[in-house]
C-alpha cells in the first residue's frame, strides 16, 4: 500500500489515454470509471463508488501496488479550486484509519464531477 504519511500529494495530470487493463478485473457491478489522472509514473482513478491509486514500481514498471479508498470511509473532504494565478485545484480526503490524502490537480482539471460523486456518495449514507 502506498504510504499516505509520506506520500500524501498527489500532483495530478489528466490520462488522456487511460490503461483499463490495469482496472478491469477490480470494479465491481455498477461501478463506473469518472475520470483518470497521472503523476509521473502512478496513476490515480476516480469511480463513482472509490479512489484507485495505482503505485507502479520497479525499473519498468511491471510489479504495480494497488490501492482501494471507498468512499464509503471517507469522513470530511474538502475541495479548494484553481484561481486566476493558482492554476490548480487541490482536494483533501479524511478517510477512516489512514488519514488525510491529499490531490492536487494540475492546470485543466475539472474536479466538479468528483466532488459532486463524493458528496452525493457521503451525505445520502
Amino acid at each position: 500500500m502506498i504510504d499516505f504519511d509520506k506520500s500524501r500529494i498527489f500532483k495530478l495530470t489528466r490520462d488522456r489515454k487511460p490503461d483499463f487493463k490495469l482496472i478491469e478485473d477490480l470494479l465491481v457491478s455498477g461501478e463506473e470509471v469518472l475520470s483518470t489522472y497521472t503523476t509521473v509514473r502512478d496513476k490515480v482513478i476516480f469511480t463513482n463508488k472509490r479512489v484507485i491509486t495505482i503505485n507502479i514500481q520497479g525499473a519498468i514498471g511491471m510489479k504495480k501496488d494497488i490501492t482501494s479508498l471507498p468512499y464509503a470511509k471517507v469522513q470530511a473532504f474538502s475541495l479548494e479550486t484553481a484561481g486566476a494565478f493558482d492554476l490548480e485545484a487541490e482536494m483533501e480526503l479524511w478517510f477512516a484509519a489512514i488519514g488525510k490524502v491529499s490531490f492536487e490537480f494540475l492546470a485543466g482539471s475539472n474536479v466538479k464531477e468528483i466532488n459532486q460523486t463524493i458528496s452525493e456518495y457521503i451525505l445520502n449514507r
